[in-house]
């Protein structure tokens, strides 16, 4: 063996080494025991980050489950991401001086096409630089036509069994991106801004009503102003007419128990086409909703003549003049918080837009008597009641979005009926009236709409019988962070669909963090790039830091001294095979006869020892592997291996090894190289290294069993 371990000069050669021997290759074998895991999609529009290097988890199941004798499946590929990537290709089309206005829809399609297909090769290459033992034979690519056939059958199933619906609903805009996004896409921050006092007079007498608001551009659309119905300051209002300032709209008074008598005057405007609340408080008093702020982020004509103004601007002209008739009581400073665009970071506007919705009541009914019945276990266990309280609270789902990038909803606007249906080919002629007098709705489906049937598309365009053997799936493993966008997506459409479980087991992971307990981010400066970890210590060294002492579950904390500390334990590691190699004894003629006197009872008795403790170390092993307790099996290999292999019984026995005691030899061989084996999911390029440095360059540590 070579003095030192380097890890660039061993990960190319046995990363081709797999590839070659088809170690990870997807393969029918009904005579094993089926493990599967789909590969949470990596965007194909960026490179390699620590998000994508916690797929290690998954590794070390399917190495694991391999060498347990289980016929495992891989499934990789990469993610369309959507506005991800229609916002990222359009910043590239900014530094040219262009626009995703300047091109027609297929032109522009194409064009981020060819921009995904650039980087889905060297998103591959990087993972294979983990070491990640994926089957990169057939990826799968969410556009790719047998997967858009599955997902259009999956809508048209939907629409059939009344579980998709197109309305008119308040929908969170992004007027910047130009699409409108679900709940979970929008970022809350806390923001300091001001509170408004504005007065409304009354139609009858002298009085009025005074108001407290953050927006007062949006008043143009008022529809109402709203009290607490036990407020006995506005008791005798109630009922009556306020005049909307500046345009003069007469508007009710009503009373409503969502009004907080302690916020601003007690009394609020009624904005029905601008805010979420306010949209529910006209939907169950019947107001009219006035949308007086545009899509491209200007004023309506309905806003009178303010329209054609920004909102920024719009609200400067209002307060003038509200200031101007006297009826500006007051401006406080006031934090609340506001939604953004988690992409560009704009300001979402609630806007009323016609979208298509799932109806999800029926859907999360069904994923949660799965879950309680046990049809799907959650690891961490507190995750059970997480998803649970995510399913009863999730609210229908808005798949509309309007971005070129994505998979076109099949749904068609019959013009003479006036009416939709869905089909899953682009129809010939009119399912409803048989006419040509029909048109495509021009949006796409949210990312996570396809993304949330990842499991049986993969599956179902691999094949019968891939699907057959390996669905459910084994383990879906991913980031608590998405517990709510993805996988309670992929649980409800999955059972909707195939009518089972989409998976066994979810295993969900941290975020990871700096060892301050800060979220690394590009604005704090505590990125770490994955790369430059692999270059710097090797790939297993990044590898065994992101598990190493991590409760499963819980963040991953990251620091320099975790990685020269798993560097340390690979050389340890190294170290201690190559004393052992060293002394091998090639000729049997210097076995000792027999052990004599005490030297020789004191050696056996080492020797029955360390079995013993190995023993108990590998019933350890495989019961923790199985209870997803991986930070714990790293933990418990590094301290036997180090502190009882290593620093005592090589120790204790190692002049017996110099002396070319056979029986000695053969037994710690056999212990390191059985260690080897129970690391390997762990760290596969070192122990793959020092399994053929033992056995030969043509054998691996994969065709061994526990």
């Amino acid at each position: 063996m070579e003095s030192k371990y380097i890890p660039s000069q061993y990960e190319q050669k046995l990363s081709s080494f797999w590839e070659e021997k088809s170690f990870f290759k997807s393969v029918i074998d009904e005579k094993k025991k089926p493990f599967s895991i789909i590969l949470p999609p990596p965007n194909a529009n960026a490179d390699l980050h620590l998000g994508h290097a916690m797929f290690v988890y998954e590794d070390i199941m399917i190495r694991y489950h391999k060498l347990a004798g289980e016929n495992t499946a891989w499934i990789y590929g990469t993610d369309h991401a959507g506005i991800e990537t229609q916002f990222v290709f359009e910043k590239h089309l900014q530094k040219e001086g262009k626009s995703r206005f300047d091109f027609e829809r297929p032109v522009l399609f194409q064009m981020i096409f060819d921009f995904v297909a650039k980087n889905k090769g060297t998103m591959q290459e990087q993972l294979k630089k983990l070491g990640f033992g994926l089957d990169y034979g057939t990826p799968k690519f969410p556009l790719d036509p047998p997967i858009v056939a599955i997902v259009y059958k999956t809508f048209k199933k939907l629409f059939d069994d009344g579980l998709v619906y197109r309305a008119k609903k308040l929908v969170n805009y992004c007027i910047s991106c130009g699409t409108s996004f679900s709940d979970y896409e929008v970022d809350y921050a806390e923001r300091e801004s001001s509170l408004w006092y504005i007065r409304y007079p009354l139609k009858e007498g002298q009085g009025s009503i005074t108001v407290a608001t953050t927006r007062p551009e949006t008043m143009l659309g008022d529809t109402a102003i709203a009290v607490h119905p036990h407020d006995v300051r506005y008791k005798k209002l109630v009922g009556q007419t306020a005049i909307v300032p500046l345009i003069g709209r007469e508007i009710e008074i009503i009373a409503d128990e969502f009004v907080d008598p302690k916020f601003g005057t007690g009394a609020v405007k009624v904005t029905p086409a601008h805010d979420p609340t306010d949209w529910e408080t006209g939907q169950r008093h019947k107001l009219m909703s006035i949308q007086v702020i545009g899509f491209d982020g200007k004023m309506t004509k309905e806003a009178g003549i303010y329209a054609g103004l920004s909102i920024s601007k719009a609200r400067e002209a209002v307060l003038l003049s509200l200031k101007e008739k006297g009826l500006l009581v007051e401006e406080k400073k006031h934090v609340h918080r506001v939604g953004r665009c988690y992409r560009c970071k704009r300001v979402i506007e609630p806007l009323p837009k016609e979208q298509w919705f799932i109806s999800i009541k029926p859907l999360a009914a069904r994923a949660i008597e799965s879950v309680k019945k046990g049809e799907v276990e959650l690891y961490p266990k507190r995750f059970k009641h997480e998803i649970i309280r995510i399913l009863e609270n999730f609210i229908d789902w808005n798949i509309s979005r309007q971005i070129v990038w994505g998979i076109r909803i099949p749904a068609y606007f019959c013009e003479s009926k006036e009416q939709w249906f869905a089909s899953e080919k682009l129809p010939e002629k009119c399912q409803l009236c048989g006419g040509s007098d029909f048109v495509q709705d021009e949006d796409t489906f949210d990312t996570w709409f396809s993304s949330g049937q990842w499991p049986f598309v993969t599956l179902m365009t691999s094949g019968e019988n891939m699907y057959k053997q390996f669905y459910p799936t084994s383990v879906m493993e991913t980031g608590h962070d998405i517990l709510r966008p993805w996988v309670a997506r992929m649980l409800m459409l999955g059972l909707h669909i195939t009518g089972k479980v989409p998976f066994k087991v979810v295993f969900l992971h941290g975020l990871v963090r700096d060892k301050k307990g800060q979220k690394m981010s590009k604005s704090k400066g505590n990125v770490v790039n994955p790369l430059e970890v692999i270059k710097t210590y090797g790939a297993d060294v990044l590898r065994a830091s992101l598990v190493f002492e991590t409760q499963e579950g819980s963040d991953v904390v990251l620091t320099d001294e975790k990685f020269v500390g798993m560097r340390n334990f690979g050389n340890k590691l190294w170290n201690v095979g190559r004393f052992i190699h060293m002394n091998r004894v090639e000729s049997s003629s210097l076995r000792p006869s027999q052990s004599e006197g005490s030297a020789g009872q004191a050696k056996d008795g080492e020797l029955l020892k360390l079995e013993k403790e190995f023993e108990a170390v590998k019933q350890k092993y495989h019961s923790h592997m199985q209870g997803y307790k991986f930070g714990q099996v790293l933990g418990d290999l590094h301290a036997f291996i180090w502190h009882r292999f290593a620093d005592f019984y090589i120790e204790q026995l190692k002049e017996e090894l110099k002396n070319g005691n056979m029986e000695v030899q053969d037994k710690l061989e056999k212990v390191y190289l059985e260690c080897i084996v129970l690391l390997h999911p762990f760290i596969p390029f070192e122990t793959e290294a020092i399994w053929q440095e033992f056995k030969g360059e043509k054998s691996s540590v994969l065709e061994s069993r526990f």
